[in-house]
């Protein structure tokens, strides 16, 4: 099952590109608002499977939105690939590291992302988005709770980052238009296997990052483990999974983006994100 965002009304889209209208087409009996669905995800899912075949129409993938516009609670994980800990000089972690991209960045996968500063780099990751509440779950089970994957950029001012005597993770990362998400949220049953799945990006065109999420670290399971172990996670909410290998600040010379440019990004099975970067007004 895909879910998409169409108007700020939640659509199920096919992997043809056919959609419908699910508040339309389910009569009134699940909301328009797509971050409502996650709430009741089972339902979503088993009335999805009975809509009829010529209920659907053509969708244009540059109309779709931001799929999931406000969750709770949005976690990412740093150096989660083996060759992205390698080329920023780390050693691989123990455990998860963790901090939080805020919501307000969240944008969708068509829209631009306006910057105002010179070290604004590029992050392709996979998003999870989680369909049930899940407390102490263990890593055998945390599919279980998830709803769907998206593809997402965790894009990063880097002078931000860097700022100061310890980094400023979530506030180099939150920067307005620095989380664009989607451009579907795709049920896990819909890959052959969702622990390796190839994701990239690509500056005009030129690819940046090519990997598979088969480097990770910590695998899917084993993230929604350990942070249900620490505090409970909501229909709804995201994980950014990490990045692999290829950002603009290892390269020598570092390269970064600017206005101008337009970054796409890939999760394979999911879809691309488009996104041009434009100049922010001066204040």
């Amino acid at each position: 099952m895909r879910i998409g965002c169409i108007g700020g009304r939640a659509w199920l889209v096919t992997a043809e590109g056919q959609g419908v209208d699910i508040a339309a087409a389910s009569g009134g009996k699940f909301p328009v608002d797509p971050q409502a669905l996650y709430e009741a995800w089972d339902e979503v899912r088993a009335w999805a499977r009975g809509v009829p075949a010529d209920s659907y129409a053509p969708v244009d993938p540059a109309t779709l939105q931001l799929p999931v516009p406000r969750p709770r609670q949005v976690f990412a994980i740093g150096a989660n690939y083996r060759a992205h800990a390698a080329e920023a000089g780390v050693e691989p972690p123990e455990q998860p590291v963790i901090f939080t991209k805020f919501p307000s960045c969240l944008t969708g996968p068509n829209d631009p992302v306006a910057i105002r500063h010179d070290r604004v780099d590029w992050e392709v990751e996979l998003v999870v988005v989680m369909g049930r509440e899940a407390r102490n779950v263990r890593a055998a089970d945390g599919w279980d709770h998830v709803a769907g994957l998206a593809t997402g950029q965790d894009i990063s001012e880097r002078a931000i980052q860097r700022l100061g005597p310890m980094p400023q993770f979530s506030m180099a990362k939150s920067l307005p238009g620095f989380g664009p998400v989607g451009p579907l949220v795709v049920t896990p049953d819909e890959f052959a296997n969702p622990d390796d799945l190839a994701l990239g990006c690509a500056v005009n065109g030129v690819t940046m990052q090519a990997s598979r999420t088969s480097d990770f670290i910590f695998p899917v399971g084993e993230l929604i483990e350990y942070i249900s172990r620490l505090m409970p996670m909501y229909p709804g909410d995201l994980i950014f999974t990490g990045t692999p290998e290829g950002v603009g600040a290892t390269r020598k010379p570092p390269i970064f983006l600017k206005p101008g440019d337009v970054l796409t990004s890939w999760v394979e099975g999911i879809g691309t994100l488009t996104n041009p970067i434009t100049e922010e007004p001066s204040r």
